[in-house]
């Protein structure tokens, strides 16, 4: 889609939604951002290298992240003014932040919030499951590179391979739909685990999207020789399993462009950050736990919005602030241009 044609698109909607009394949330080359992902913690209990160091991480003091009703006041102003409709929850690892359930039976109560989800390592699912389930929870996204125990401990730098694989159990058990496992792909490494992952969806249901490796380790060892491409992994599977179908209805805004095999059985996706970027469909921003606005994954600057949570500003200075940000916005992340720097903050502390 043209940047002409995503920029009428998005006047249309403007017209439409201004009407009623509230403004999308659109940048300079007419992206409406309607997608919010939410971290509440920078805390994780791996240590995955793509990731954070392994050793002397720097955790945020607890004062500094956002509290529960900061992080609704700002969704409830997201939702009510600026059409934002989808919220992901995120980390760090979101399980090891006390009483999250209460946090979702808060934001789920929000009028106009069409869709929350979460994104989870799975380590802390098969005590949480039933707790997040009843809160209202419907969606997951879990975090899992490999199905090889000796591989797990290699990425994430920690023995919990059998406490995911339950949580996993756990969520399906619960009732969870969908469930989708992200696996990051990483070349030398990873390439054994696809044909596994596509056995696992093929045998359980359960959704799996392969994430190309990106440039965000906190000890920042990226190698771009390293990245295992979107049709490289295609190539590998439809050899073992027979075609991949594209998926009908992908929306453009989607990270992941979807596929089933041929036979009808098993659902796979791919997050093809660096060979096919996605940027000129992007709906995405992000809330750090610490109260910051990022733009873009990969921005290299943030917008302080908990300084004004706190000193009890103005709807209207919120919803200001925010806008400008989107504004900014640059058109792609560059990772394929000699400009690409990579982010100041490590994954786990930017948030998924």
């Amino acid at each position: 889609m043209t940047v002409t044609r995503l920029r009428t698109q998005a006047s249309l909607y403007l017209e439409d939604t201004t009407v009623a009394g509230m403004t999308p949330l659109i940048d300079q080359f007419g992206r409406v951002h309607d997608n919010l992902r939410v971290s509440v913690t920078d805390r994780c209990n791996l240590r995955c290298f793509y990731c954070m160091p392994l050793e002397n991480v720097q955790y945020l003091p607890r004062p500094e992240l956002l509290k529960f009703e900061e992080i609704c006041r700002f969704v409830e102003i997201m939702v009510r003014n600026c059409g934002v409709s989808k919220i992901r929850l995120t980390g760090g690892e979101p399980l090891v932040r006390q009483s999250l359930e209460s946090l979702i039976e808060k934001l789920l109560q929000i009028p106009g919030l069409d869709d929350l989800s979460l994104t989870t390592n799975g380590i802390l699912l098969n005590d949480q499951a039933d707790t997040l389930f009843a809160a209202g929870l419907r969606r997951l996204n879990i975090s899992l590179d490999t199905l090889d125990p000796q591989r797990f401990q290699q990425i994430a730098r920690r023995e919990a391979l059998d406490k995911v694989l339950a949580g996993i159990t756990a969520a399906q058990n619960a009732g969870f739909e969908p469930i989708k496992l992200n696996a990051v792909a990483i070349r030398g490494l990873t390439e054994h685990d696809l044909c596994a992952f596509a056995r696992m969806s093929r045998q359980t249901g359960v959704q799996v999207r392969f994430i190309e490796y990106m440039p965000l380790d906190a000890e920042r060892n990226w190698e771009r020789e390293k990245v295992l491409s979107e049709q490289e992994m295609m190539d590998i599977l439809q050899n073992e399993f027979g075609d991949l179908k594209p998926v009908p209805g992908n929306s453009e805004s989607s990270p992941a462009r979807d596929y089933q095999f041929a036979d009808g059985l098993g659902r796979i996706g791919f997050i093809s950050s660096v060979t096919r970027p996605f940027c000129a469909h992007c709906n995405r921003f992000r809330l750090t736990s610490d109260g910051k606005i990022r733009n873009c994954l990969f921005s290299q600057e943030e917008t302080d919005v908990r300084s004004l949570l706190r000193s009890g500003a103005e709807e209207t200075e919120i919803v200001a602030v925010v806008r400008q940000s989107i504004l900014n916005k640059a058109e792609g992340h560059e990772i394929n241009s000699a400009k690409f720097l990579q982010p100041l903050r490590p994954m786990h502390s930017i948030g998924g």
